[in-house]
């Protein structure tokens, strides 16, 4: 404690006290009030904080929501459309969406009209089984007699002749012939011949030709076969044991002619056959050749 005497040597230092004491006072109340705002800027700090964080979670929210309403929209479209919903791996599979399906209105006149009872279906009918292929031989060529009406050298081949053949049809066929090196011209006008009729018409150097002459062949000859005596143009060509059964048209591709071939010779007696049973015109006789014997006819 300074002395009254003290103060009486020093009057002014009592005055500079009293200010120091309110220094340290107004110091220690801003201190205060520094740390009171402090912690005050700190809630409120706080506060923001929390409240923005509340925004955050319902702005948050509010997308999700709106996420899965556009997909939603989007499964239903896709549905609509037909596309398949593939699920992610880990998440559960999409919900199809149900295609609302527009009310149909019924027309009054309908609307009135008793119901109608539906027909049964009628039960399908099973197609009937294919016929089995008939045998390959002769009954299926279609050998007949034909008369040469008229006759000329092909315009293009030297080895060939053009015929026109009355086959007992309205109209004659043209056939293309390779007898020139073989057969003289004017044996060949007027000529009954056996004809294959249901070859499938092929050009030959520009002129089509719808059958083929049937002659005994042998390298180095070759002799038209003749139809018995009295045969008419027409006249069908049978072989006994083979029914005769022609196809409208040989299939080329099923090389029927072909694998009949082998088995069409002459026997010892001239006469042509298949399989060595004799080929005739019923009623009227066989079919011969003029010299060549056990030779190929074709």
């Amino acid at each position: 404690m300074f002395s009254t005497r003290f103060f009486r040597i020093f009057p002014g230092f009592s005055h500079t006290m009293s200010a120091l004491e309110r220094c340290l006072a107004n110091n220690e109340l801003a201190e205060g009030l520094i740390t009171s705002l402090k912690t005050e800027i700190a809630a409120v700090r706080q506060m923001k904080i929390e409240q923005r964080k509340k925004e955050l979670r319902e702005e948050n929210a509010r997308l999700r929501e709106d996420v899965e309403k556009v997909k939603a929209k989007l499964i239903h479209l896709e549905c609509a459309s037909g596309r398949p919903q593939i699920p992610v791996p880990g998440q559960k599979a999409p919900i199809k969406a149900e295609v609302p399906q527009k009310p149909q209105k019924v027309p009054e006149s309908e609307e009135q009209k008793p119901p109608v009872e539906k027909k049964p279906k009628k039960e399908k009918q099973e197609k009937p089984a294919a016929a089995p292929e008939a045998p390959i031989d002769v009954g299926r060529l279609d050998f007949r007699v034909g008369r040469i009406i008229e006759v000329s050298r092909h315009p293009d081949a030297d080895s060939l002749y053009v015929e026109k053949i009355d086959c007992g049809e309205p109209q004659p066929r043209t056939v293309v012939s390779g007898l020139v090196k073989f057969i003289p011209l004017e044996e060949m006008q007027n000529r009954m011949v056996v004809v294959l009729c249901n070859l499938k018409p092929a050009k030959m150097r520009g002129v089509t030709s719808e059958a083929m002459v049937m002659c005994a062949s042998s390298p180095d000859k070759v002799e038209i076969l003749a139809p018995p005596e009295g045969a008419l143009p027409g006249d069908l060509v049978h072989c006994e044991g083979f029914e005769r059964a022609p196809d409208a048209q040989l299939n080329p591709k099923k090389k029927i002619f072909e694998t009949c071939a082998p088995d069409l010779r002459t026997n010892a007696d001239l006469v042509a056959c298949f399989r060595n049973v004799p080929l005739q015109v019923p009623g009227k006789g066989l079919i011969c050749a003029q010299t060549l014997r056990d030779v190929n006819v074709k």
